[in-house]
């Protein structure tokens, strides 16, 4: 048996707001978009060297669109791996991404922390 990770889910406000940031700003491709019905929509975006995608998910009623930025409590929950940070660091602030810091080297690697315009935590990380 082989199993991996195939998505995770982040609430946005709304299906094309979150495409316009992670495929617009982000270059993610939209690797699904299929109409549910009732409003709903399967929405992945994929990152463009591959991984794991993520499901884009509208906020549903007063409790998740609570949640819509601060998914994970207000730390750092989502992971963005660069093979050239500065590169990366510099096309996502060209691309208006908001970070919270300056890049800075830690043991394991260099690191950033950023915002996506939902208010969700990313690390732009880049590992030794």
């Amino acid at each position: 048996m082989t199993t991996r990770l195939h998505a995770i889910t982040i609430v946005v406000p709304d299906y094309d707001a979150g495409i316009a940031f992670y495929a617009g700003n982000m270059e993610f491709a939209v690797t699904a978009d299929h109409d549910l019905g009732g409003g709903k929509r399967w929405v992945l975006v994929q990152p463009p060297g591959g991984g794991a995608q993520l499901l884009l998910a509208k906020a549903s009623g007063a409790e998740q669109e609570a949640a819509i930025g601060n998914q994970t409590g207000g730390r750092v929950g989502f992971f963005l791996y660069s093979d050239d940070f500065d590169a990366d660091h510099a096309a996502m602030v060209a691309a208006g991404v908001t970070f919270e810091e300056e890049p800075r080297t830690e043991s394991y690697g260099k690191v950033a922390v950023w915002r996506d315009p939902f208010g969700n935590r990313w690390d732009l990380l880049q590992l030794f």
